[in-house]
């Protein structure tokens, strides 16, 4: 079985009681933490202990999609027996502004760094990890995650892309990014997605599950959720802390 766990699915800030962008994925033991946004380390700590994720994966360096990478660092760094260090995969540059909040000697040994390059395959634990490059504001890695025979694909922030049916293809769950339900705002049309487009790109790409994501804090869920429907007829939910997913 695969389990996704929703820790927050908030853009840009997290709404009171609600986190930003994180996603726990497990299977066969193994725990993938994917974008640790604003917010979502003290929704993990209820379930899974800092030493206990085995790989973190980032689409970009927006901090509401890594900005909890510092905390979850020194939670390891600094407890009373130090795991082995956290394999950290992101797009080059990526985390240079989140791991210089700490001087280098207070988070030594705790993590090791790869760089996303599109294209290339990676063996994560037991997963399958293939990237896309999707346009934002800045580098943006669209990732899929394939194992126990299910696909989990997630496109970070991005705009509309050729790359995103490919990316989603078949995929048990896509988790989309939503800002806005039906319109983007034409200064952010290249570099952002609505709730249309990823009904869109989920039934292009025959997605059997959609999950809408970082939408606007304290907007509601049900307008994105429309919109959606109107162009995908599979099953639907909007991210939101707990959602926990069983594949």
């Amino acid at each position: 079985m695969v389990r996704i766990t929703v820790l927050g699915g908030c853009g840009a800030w997290p709404a009171a009681g609600q986190a930003c962008s994180g996603y726990l994925v497990e299977h066969d033991g193994f725990r993938v933490l994917i974008d640790p946004g604003y917010a979502i380390l003290p929704r993990l700590l209820v379930s899974t202990a800092a030493e206990e994720i085995d790989a973190v994966l980032v689409t970009h360096g927006h901090p509401d999609h890594c900005a909890d990478l510092n905390p979850l660092l020194r939670a390891r760094a600094l407890g009373d027996a130090p795991p082995a260090a956290l394999p950290v995969y992101a797009p080059p540059e990526a985390l240079t502004a989140v791991l210089a909040l700490d001087k280098a000697r207070m988070l030594a040994g705790s993590f090791v760094s790869y760089d996303l390059a599109p294209g290339k395959p990676y063996e994560v634990g037991p997963f399958r990890l293939d990237t896309w490059s999707l346009p934002h504001h800045v580098p943006n890695a669209g990732l899929r995650l394939t194992g126990g025979g299910r696909v989990v694909a997630y496109t970070g922030d991005t705009g509309p892309a050729p790359e995103l049916a490919e990316l989603a293809r078949d995929a048990d769950v896509l988790l989309a990014e939503a800002t806005y339900p039906e319109r983007v705002p034409d200064e952010d049309a290249p570099y952002l997605s609505s709730a249309l487009d990823a009904g869109r790109t989920a039934a292009r790409a025959g997605v059997a599950r959609l999950v809408l994501t970082h939408l606007w804090p304290d907007t509601p869920p049900e307008p994105a959720l429309a919109a959606a429907a109107r162009t995908y007829d599979g099953e639907l939910a909007v991210a939101a802390g707990g959602l926990t997913l069983d594949l």
